[in-house]
C-alpha cells in the first residue's frame, strides 16, 4: 500500500441503510457530517439505498460526499448493512439510521468507547416503535433466550446504533440474515466467538415517517429467529433438558408399566421414549454440526494483548542471545 493510499484510507465508515426517508433525509445525513467533521477522525459515509421508490434514491445521487450504493429490488436492511460493511474501508464501521430515532450526533461517542473492545452498542432506554403489543414481549423473549444462550446480561439485543471492529465482523458477515434480525445474529456471534460486547445507554426517540415493521411477516421472523439463535449458538443448552426430561418421564411410565401391566409397555410409553431418543440425537448431531462449521477465527479479540518475548538476563548483565 503506497502512502498516498494511506493516507486516504479511512479510520471511520458510517453505515446507513435507506429505505423511503425522503423527508428527512437531508437533516439526517448533515447530522451525521457534523458530528464526524467534529470528531477529529477521518471517515466515510456509506449510504445503501433499498430500492427506495419515494425520491430518496435521487436525492441520494445528486449528494456528491457521500458513497452511494444503490439496490435494484428491496432486500432489507441486513442486506443493505452487510453490503455497505463489505464496501466499507475503514477500521472502525458504525451503523446507524436516518429515520431521526438514534441520537447520530453522537456517534463519535461510540468510537471513543471501543477502546479495548470489539464492539458498542447503544442500549435504547425506551422502547418507540409501533405495534408495541406483539414487539415488546416478543423482544423481550428473544432477549432473554440470548442472555440464557450467551450467560451474558444484554440490555439491548435489536439496537441498530453500534461500532465495532471491521476486521472482526467481517469474519461473521456471510452470517447475517437480510430482514431485521441481522443486528441480533450480529451480537450473538460476537458474543459465542469470545469477543467483547459493551452497552452504553442512549435516548431513543420515536422515527420519523412510516415504520418498516410488518406484523404478521416480522412476527413470524421473530420466531424464526429463536428456533435459529437455538439451532446456532448453543443447542446442547435448549434441547438436552427436553430429552433428558421426556426420558425420565418415559423410564418412570415403564417402571409403572411393568408393575401395574405384568411386563407390558404401553403405546404411549414407547412413544415417549421415541421422542427422547430421536431429540437426544437430533441434539447432538446439531452440536456437531454447530462445532464443525463455526468460524476459523484469524482476528484476536481487543482484550487479548499480545506481548513480543525477550530472553531473561542471565544475571551478570547478558541477555541470553545468539551474539
Amino acid at each position: 500500500m503506497t502512502e498516498e493510499t494511506n493516507r486516504s484510507t479511512p479510520e471511520v465508515s458510517v453505515v446507513l441503510p435507506v429505505y423511503n426517508e425522503i423527508d428527512h433525509l437531508d437533516d439526517e445525513l448533515d447530522r451525521i457530517r457534523k458530528a464526524m467533521d467534529a470528531s477529529g477522525h477521518t471517515y466515510e459515509i456509506i449510504v445503501v439505498d433499498d430500492a427506495s421508490t419515494d425520491g430518496s434514491a435521487e436525492r441520494l445521487a445528486q449528494i456528491p460526499w457521500i458513497r452511494l450504493i444503490a439496490f435494484r429490488s428491496n432486500r432489507g436492511p441486513g442486506a443493505a448493512r452487510k453490503i455497505g460493511t463489505e464496501a466499507s474501508l475503514g477500521e472502525i464501521v458504525l451503523w446507524t439510521d436516518v429515520d431521526m430515532s438514534y441520537p447520530n450526533d453522537q456517534l463519535p461517542e461510540l468510537i471513543d468507547a471501543l477502546d479495548g473492545y470489539d464492539q458498542i452498542v447503544g442500549a435504547r432506554t425506551t422502547e418507540e416503535g409501533s405495534h408495541k403489543i406483539a414487539r415488546v414481549p416478543a423482544k423481550w423473549l428473544i432477549r432473554r433466550l440470548a442472555e440464557w444462550l450467551s450467560n451474558t446480561k444484554i440490555p439491548d439485543l435489536n439496537s441498530g446504533f453500534r461500532a465495532f471492529r471491521k476486521d472482526v465482523v467481517g469474519q461473521f458477515l456471510h452470517m447475517l440474515p437480510d430482514g431485521f434480525s441481522h443486528v441480533t445474529t450480529l451480537t450473538m456471534a460476537f458474543l459465542a466467538n469470545g469477543y467483547s460486547v459493551r452497552y452504553v445507554d442512549i435516548p431513543y426517540a420515536k422515527r420519523s415517517g412510516k415504520s418498516k415493521f410488518r406484523f404478521v411477516a416480522d412476527t413470524r421472523l421473530y420466531l424464526q429467529q429463536v428456533t435459529r439463535m437455538v439451532m446456532m449458538w448453543n443447542p446442547l443448552r435448549v434441547l438436552m433438558p427436553f430429552a433428558i426430561v421426556l426420558f425420565l418421564i418415559g423410564f418412570g411410565k415403564v417402571v409403572f408399566d411393568v408393575v401395574d401391566k405384568n411386563f407390558r409397555l404401553g403405546t404411549n410409553t414407547l412413544l415417549i421414549m421415541v421422542a427422547a431418543g430421536l431429540i437426544f440425537v437430533v441434539t447432538l448431531l446439531a452440536d456437531l454440526v454447530v462445532q464443525v462449521t463455526k468460524p476459523q477465527l484469524t482476528v484476536l479479540p481487543a482484550a487479548v494483548v499480545e506481548r513480543s518475548w525477550t530472553r531473561p538476563n542471565d544475571g551478570a548483565g547478558n541477555s541470553d542471545s545468539d551474539d
